[in-house]
């Protein structure tokens, strides 16, 4: 049964001005922050002081703020703390190292994935996709990995209401053919993405166990087309597969 609580409007105001920060990648000022989030002034004005006066926010000589020392310690233990992620690490960083292609873990939260880890320094040609990056749930291969891990009736409530985008010209986009894919990714543990995110690009994901059933989890590795050749694709695919089943032992055996 959920608890029963009053949602505090200053909290969301405040996380809306954190990750608008973060998103953003650059000190922003006050009227920016307004303009963009269009919230009331003095409420803005309000709570960038207060997180300025936590050490959460910094204000710089010019008058802009940016992501301050305080968070980032809270960040980086929250990071450090995740059984999942210091579980899933060291293989994203072995499939980087052996195979040369993005290693990423994600998440899913509504109807986005996102990026919680990832391993991509052991590469020539380096997939721009950063920690805390949301990804559309029907773009790429991470969604149907996560998908894959909820009954029938969630993932049929997902896609009557999804508006789906044509990527490329191999993305799918029929709702009956993307339920049948999902229910293959349930069946075989392995989600593909031929080109149908980005042109030139070719993924593999298996779902994995976060060790919370209100989570669901993905490891994907995503590369060139050429760097996919038939028997490389083999070896990603098994070592995935591998990975998927070792995570999960883990995380059964926790449970």
């Amino acid at each position: 049964m959920a608890a029963k609580y009053k949602r505090v409007p200053a909290v969301d105001k405040s996380f809306s001005i954190l990750e608008l920060i973060a998103r953003t990648k650059r000190p922003l000022g006050f009227a920016e922050i307004v303009k963009e989030l269009g919230l009331n002034k003095s409420t803005v004005f309000n709570i960038l002081h207060t997180l300025d006066d936590l050490g959460v926010l910094e204000k710089d000589s010019t008058g802009l703020f940016h992501l301050g020392s305080r968070l980032f310690v809270l960040g980086n233990a929250a990071a450090k703390g995740s059984e999942l992620i210091q579980t899933v690490h060291p293989y994203l960083v072995k499939i980087n190292n052996e195979y040369r292609v993005s290693a990423f873990l994600g998440i899913l939260s509504g109807k986005e994935v996102i990026i919680i880890d990832k391993a991509d320094m052991a590469q020539k040609v380096k997939i721009s996709s950063e920690i805390g990056m949301k990804i559309p749930l029907f773009a790429g291969v991470a969604g149907k990995a996560l998908l894959s891990q909820l009954p029938d009736h969630e993932v049929d409530a997902i896609l009557e209401g999804y508006r789906f985008k044509k990527y490329t010209s191999k993305t799918n986009t029929e709702r009956g053919e993307i339920k049948k894919e999902i229910i293959r990714v349930r069946e075989t543990g392995v989600a593909c993405d031929m080109e149908e995110y980005i042109e030139g690009l070719v993924a593999v994901a298996v779902p994995i166990k976060s060790g919370r059933d209100d989570l669901q989890a993905a490891i994907w590795a995503v590369g060139l087309k050429q760097e996919f050749k038939k028997s490389a694709l083999k070896e990603i695919t098994a070592f995935l597969i591998k990975t998927a089943d070792e995570v999960n032992c883990r995380f059964t055996m926790i449970k």
